[in-house]
């Protein structure tokens, strides 16, 4: 069996006059368990969708970019960012259903047109015992 590497997933909330107050902070794995805990109920899938597309400077840098050739690194800071707050959406949905951790963590994504790309951090809720 393939384990995977632990994440503490972090979050930020708000309050309700916008100030953020703590983080979630909850594991997170590609792995199926976690060592040393015993999983008593699966919560179900939880997921985390963002759609993202590069503004206008990043989009202009990308196509030159793209002419001459290379890694784009302003196209790589929206994928990032969109990995991020996908991955966080997940961890607070976790959270609301009382999750201790998500387990068999994993990220897809799905161009649209006009630049547009779908993430989804998907995995499942899960309680110790």
């Amino acid at each position: 069996m393939t384990r995977g590497r632990a994440l503490f997933g972090q979050t930020q909330e708000f309050n309700a006059t916008g100030r953020p107050r703590a983080g979630i902070q909850m594991v997170v794995t590609t792995g199926n368990d976690v060592s040393g805990y015993t999983v008593r109920q699966y919560l179900g899938i939880v997921r985390g969708i963002v759609v993202r597309s590069p503004n206008i400077a990043q989009g202009i840098l990308g196509g030159l970019k793209q002419i001459v050739g290379g890694n784009i690194e302003s196209f790589a800071q929206v994928c990032e960012a969109a990995r991020h707050e996908a991955f966080e959406r997940m961890v607070q949905q976790a959270d609301s259903l009382g999750a201790d951790a998500v387990v068999g963590m994993r990220y897809d994504a799905t161009e649209f047109g006009n630049g547009a790309t779908e993430v989804l951090a998907y995995g499942t809720a899960v309680k110790f015992g």
